[in-house]
């Protein structure tokens, strides 16, 4: 029962405080779960943010459904779900409010300003940790010793076919699937 209520309220401040969405509640997820809680190794959230990428629907649910299963099986995914998504809700709720009536204010205009350097900052730190990880198997970027050069390759590869030949993501990843099969 403690477990199930760790979960809950764990991912009820995650969804809380997960301002920009996306890759932005990353590093919110990881400190939470990996680092605080210790519910997962590093290893493990990086397969799990993968696998919450490959499926429909946002990342941080997707994350938080995920791990429920893995720490506390079905009903665990069900509160680590539920908590993300109502907290979300409920701050989305009083932001349309606040927003609608005073969207011209410029106070409000600057606190905004803040809020998406602040989610790009977010954003570049969960970048950052995801590449170190996927091209050394660690957090610790200046271990050029531990660089997996097919894995930086595979990067460079699918990164300039994404942005240059606008190949769907889809099928990059299924390509990515194949060639991690076979090249590791």
């Amino acid at each position: 029962m403690k477990l199930y209520l760790e979960i809950f309220i764990s991912f009820f401040q995650i969804g809380l405080l997960s301002i920009g969405g996306g890759y932005a509640t990353l590093p919110l997820i990881q400190a939470e779960i990996v680092q605080e809680q210790q519910w997962l190794s590093l290893q493990e959230f990086s397969d799990i943010v993968t696998i919450s990428q490959m499926t429909p629907g946002p990342l941080a649910v997707n994350s938080a459904t995920f791990v429920g299963l893995r720490v506390a099986g079905l009903v665990g995914a069900l509160l680590a779900t539920v908590a993300c998504v109502i907290s979300g809700c409920i701050i989305a709720l009083f932001l349309e409010r606040l927003f609608t009536k005073n969207k011209e204010n410029p106070t409000l205009q600057l606190v905004f300003s803040g809020l998406k350097s602040a989610t790009v900052g977010l954003i570049a730190a969960a970048s950052l940790s995801m590449i170190t990880l996927a091209f050394s198997g660690t957090l610790n970027w200046f271990e050029v010793n531990s660089l997996n050069f097919v894995a930086v390759a595979l990067f460079l590869v699918f990164f300039l076919l994404l942005r240059k030949k606008k190949i769907s993501p889809i099928s990059l990843l299924i390509l990515a699937g194949v060639l991690g099969f076979f090249l590791y």
